[in-house]
């Protein structure tokens, strides 16, 4: 009888340390999983930052390509050097647009100072209507990279 409860409770012994190991095995491997999703959130994150730098990088590259775009004379406007340089201009939009950059429609818009900056004040038209577009603002996801410079009616 005497060696019936002993290997009962040796038993009893193993199979609490089995539940012990097993309880452990399994924090373990929740901690595992919940290291490698936060690890995945990190990098998404790394790139998105790394994207938006490389973004704002590209942006006063359009910015120039647009002026000089404004300041050609309407004769060298049919040169094929001329379309090439609208080609060029048009490659960097669909680049820009490719990575999720948009642009912020503030031309007539009512100011917003979430996506607009006033750089200015102009005359005629509504209180806080935007006049004039001095720099373009640009989303990149959704996320504002570079808000809008603006003039607003005071």
């Amino acid at each position: 009888m005497e060696e019936k409860n002993k290997h009962k409770k040796e038993l009893e012994e193993c199979q609490k340390q089995k539940d012990e190991y097993l309880a452990g095995w399994q924090r373990a491997k929740a901690d595992l999983i919940n290291y490698k999703k936060g690890e995945m959130e990190r990098m998404g994150q790394i790139v998105r930052y790394a994207s938006e730098e490389l973004m704002c990088k590209i942006l006063p590259i359009l910015d120039n390509l647009e002026r000089a775009e404004e300041v050609m004379p309407e004769e060298k406007k049919d040169d094929e050097y001329f379309k090439g340089f609208l080609q060029i201009k048009s490659q960097v939009r669909d680049l820009l647009k490719s990575f999720g950059v948009e642009e912020i429609e503030a031309l007539g818009k009512k100011f917003d100072p979430n996506f607009h900056e006033v750089v200015g004040e102009a005359e005629g038209g509504e209180s806080g209507e935007i006049k004039e577009v001095l720099q373009k603002g640009y989303t990149l996801q959704e996320k504002v990279i570079r808000p809008a410079k603006v003039k607003i009616v005071k």
